[in-house]
């Protein structure tokens, strides 16, 4: 298998984690890899009047740090940016925003950071 099947293979296993710990807490998905020009967001997850954009760092070791480590201010912004993008192509009104990191290992544990930034 390729480094970037095998990437994106385990890439898709991390964020199906990650979707369904938020749905064990409780969350629905609204999104999962939404696409515009500008980017991407991994998953985001409402539930009453939060909305959190999700940032899924799937990592098969740790050698080079977790994957929270990965989202530098320029990541933040851009996730920001697009979060902005996502929120003025809604219906609805969401007072309550979070951007949470999750990093997940090969095995699947998930390590929540829960408004990171």
């Amino acid at each position: 298998m390729s480094g970037s099947a095998h990437n994106n293979r385990l890439g898709n296993a991390g964020e199906d984690a990650a979707a369904a710990w938020y749905e064990s807490e409780g969350f629905e998905v609204l999104e999962r890899n939404w696409r515009v020009r500008e980017g991407e967001l991994d998953l985001i997850c409402g539930r009453y009047e939060l909305v959190v954009f999700v940032e899924v760092k799937t990592r098969s070791s740790s050698r080079f740090g977790g994957g929270a480590a990965a989202v530098d201010w320029n990541k933040q912004r851009r996730i920001r940016r697009l979060a902005m993008l996502w929120l003025d192509r809604q219906d609805g009104f969401w007072p309550e925003l979070r951007f949470d990191v999750i990093d997940v290992d090969s095995r699947g544990h998930i390590e929540p950071h829960v408004g990171a930034f």
